[in-house]
């Protein structure tokens, strides 16, 4: 399972759910806070109504309590009755208190702010909803008092609004009285509620959309960072990897050298020396008789073909891995390499350097990768370049070994074989030995001129050769 598959879902997908979850709890937690809030308010914002509707009518009743109280005949009560209305009529509150009086079969006996009700039937009235309000006062007040929720029309804005209404009976006259309250108060009250409410909700499932948001970028960047060092560990094993494979490569090409110089050459050799005695006995032979013209034919197109052969093994061997790189180092073995090269190919090639450089012990690692890099260039040269003249400039400093190699040949598009996925093997080749260093590879190219520099760092300054051994070596 790739490591982007293991992130998504062993750390996004948890983290989305867990954040949806918390966001979903939160939000039924408030809004059940909120319709327990809503209720407590209302329920105190009525209670206290209640309680206040009750005072006022309670104050209505005993205002009027000596007249109905009073005694006499039936004109007397009716003046009372008329001296009660009118005292009640002038008893308000605010521009929406008031009393209003109904006898119990719902006719209006007062009502200050709608005159016009006075004097007709109501006990049909009913609301937009199709409840029959003055029945339900009228039963309220039958039961000994009690409070009514109904809508009725406003004075102020003459608007139909919720209202509270408290009644009591007035049994020897028959009468119903009562006030009311609307219920803007409470209504108000809980839409500044809802708002406060839908505010604090919109303000917290903010918070937890920034939580959420920096949580994911922090998994993001961790997963990016998880990224990057899976990459270049997986990077780094690769190209040890790939170091140990070239590392394994130039041994077998050192062990294969080895055997082509010592073994195979050696018998190659010997094979020589005694076909080259055979026919110098039979050119030497007293006996004219015992000439065979033939054979010293066969024998001599033999050494010359052996000699051939000779040569292409020893070639070889100097291709796989040059004797002269272990014995005298990267400077004698560029300038055999550049000499054979040219000799075969006809091309100018020149290793241009100095004492100092010759003469500098580099580690076999720098050695080798330098030494291919020289050989791939060469061979590109060439194969593609059609160069008349070559230029190698090696050159050891106290920190690093570097290695140019000029041409005037045609010049290619680096872009071109650098995008060539099946093209540009041997730079890649180059550029990755020279990584395994930590060295660096440098190419620029334009018709008549191509250079590519190769650089690579020395992990101490490289002593220097012996005299006395490189002339052992020279003489060996």
């Amino acid at each position: 399972m790739k490591i982007k598959t293991k992130i998504f879902l062993l750390a996004i997908v948890p983290f989305v759910i867990a954040i949806a979850g918390i966001g979903i709890g939160v939000r039924l937690q408030a809004a059940a806070l909120v319709k327990a809030q809503r209720e407590t308010v209302e329920a105190a914002y009525l209670s206290s109504k209640r309680t206040e509707l009750k005072h006022y009518v309670d104050l209505a009743v005993t205002a009027i309590t000596p007249l109905y109280e009073a005694g006499g005949d039936a004109k007397d009560d009716e003046a009372h009755q008329r001296e009660a209305l009118a005292m009640l009529q002038r008893m308000d509150f605010g521009p929406d208190g008031y009393f209003f009086v109904y006898d119990m079969k719902g006719d209006s006996l007062m009502h200050p702010r709608e005159p016009d009700l006075v004097g007709h039937n109501w006990w049909l009235l009913k609301d937009p909803r199709g409840r029959l309000t003055i029945q339900r006062l009228i039963s309220a007040a039958n039961a000994g008092g009690g409070y009514v929720r109904y809508v009725w029309h406003r004075p102020s804005t003459h608007r139909l609004e919720p209202k509270l209404g408290y009644v009591v009976p007035l049994p020897r006259w028959g009468w119903m009285i009562g006030t009311g309250i609307y219920l803007d108060g409470v209504t108000e009250a809980l839409t500044r509620i809802d708002a406060s409410a839908s505010t604090n909700i919109t303000h917290t499932m903010t918070w937890i959309g920034v939580i959420a948001l920096a949580g994911f970028g922090v998994i993001t960047a961790c997963a990016l960072f998880l990224n990057v060092s899976e990459y270049r560990s997986a990077d780094a094993k690769l190209k040890r990897l790939a170091q140990q494979v070239v590392e394994s490569q130039e041994h077998e090409r050192a062990r294969l050298s080895r055997e082509l110089h010592d073994g195979i050459s050696q018998m190659m050799v010997s094979v020589k020396l005694l076909l080259e005695s055979a026919l110098a006995r039979l050119e030497h032979a007293s006996h004219p008789q015992m000439r065979v013209p033939s054979a010293e034919s066969a024998l001599g197109t033999a050494l010359t073909r052996l000699s051939h052969v000779l040569r292409e093994v020893r070639r070889i061997s100097h291709a796989l891995r040059p004797s002269m790189l272990d014995d005298l180092g990267l400077a004698a073995a560029l300038e055999q390499l550049t000499r054979e090269l040219g000799e075969e190919t006809g091309i100018d090639m020149r290793v241009e350097t100095d004492a100092a450089s010759r003469a500098a012990v580099l580690p076999a690692a720098i050695n080798t990768a330098l030494f291919r890099v020289a050989q791939e260039a060469l061979t590109n040269i060439v194969r593609h370049a059609q160069a008349a003249h070559v230029t190698l400039a090696f050159s050891v400093a106290e920190q690093a070994v570097n290695l140019t190699i000029a041409d005037d040949g045609r010049g290619f598009d680096i872009d071109r074989v650098h995008a060539d996925a099946r093209g540009g093997i041997g730079l890649r080749n180059m550029r990755e030995r020279l990584d395994a260093l930590a060295g660096t590879l440098t190419i620029a190219s334009q018709p008549g001129r191509t250079v590519v520099a190769a650089s690579a760092p020395l992990p101490h300054p490289a002593p220097a050769r012996a005299a006395d051994s490189s002339q052992d070596t020279h003489r060996l």
